[in-house]
């Protein structure tokens, strides 16, 4: 479905952004991912050929646009974007520390417009491409505990919405994925009770796969979905309906 395609995901190193990198070598793409720390999964994950891995901050501007010159030096050419680093520091407002809103917006938000702005260039200079933006069901509906994320996320929407409009032109699809409650080491933190409620609110049932969110990223970034654009897709077995 990729073959001759390059593709950045950043935060690709665990959990969904791991998913997707993985279906986007099956289906024949080039992947460049970024990863903050995590040296050991992200060697398990990258090979010389198909897959490679850079250690970057997503949250500097410079380190993204170093990052994505080398990849485009190594590939030729940048198809895919797939904006899905991201952190969550979850507190009440009240007990919200400064550095805990930056944390998150600048990782969340405007990491997603550093890797952004310097590839969109090359996707108009190509006049093709596809950019996915993971976002939340917390960017709709809002969490507490979560305004900070919420905040983040709810900003990805409108980032995705008004990109496309300056981008459809030129060919290049901007969309995003609304998820839910993933099986990630995000999730994997929650207690058992917190869990237990999550899931009475989930008319599925169950959380959601990385392996099925990909499937689903797969699509929207594929020509399959070359008519969509500036559309916020909920995949969240059903929680925020």
């Amino acid at each position: 479905m990729f073959s001759g395609k390059v593709a950045i995901v950043s935060g690709g190193s665990r959990g969904i952004g791991r998913a997707i990198v993985q279906a986007l070598a099956r289906e024949g793409a080039k992947v460049a991912f970024t990863y903050l720390q995590n040296t050991t999964h992200a060697q398990e994950l990258a090979n010389d050929e198909t897959i490679v891995g850079f250690q970057a901050d997503v949250t500097s501007f410079d380190r993204a646009k170093d990052l994505v010159k080398q990849v485009k030096e190594r590939f030729g050419r940048i198809d895919i974007l797939v904006n899905n680093a991201g952190i969550t520091r979850d507190k009440l407002v009240a007990l919200m520390s400064e550095k805990d809103w930056d944390d998150v917006l600048d990782t969340n938000l405007k990491g997603s417009f550093n890797l952004t702005k310097h590839t969109v260039g090359i996707m108009l200079r190509q006049r093709s491409g596809s950019i996915l933006n993971i976002t939340s069901i917390s960017g709709i509906v809002g969490m507490a505990g979560q305004v900070n994320y919420s905040s983040s996320k709810a900003g990805m929407i409108g980032f995705t919405k008004a990109l496309a409009k300056e981008l459809g032109k030129a060919n290049v699809t901007v969309n995003a994925l609304a998820l839910g409650f993933v099986e990630t080491d995000m999730t994997g933190v929650l207690n058992a009770e917190y869990r237990a409620k999550a899931l009475e609110q989930i008319p599925l049932g169950r959380f959601g796969k990385p392996e099925e969110i990909a499937e689903i990223a797969l699509f929207m970034l594929s020509q399959k979905a070359s008519y969509m654009t500036g559309q916020v897709l909920q995949v969240d077995g059903g929680l925020a309906i």
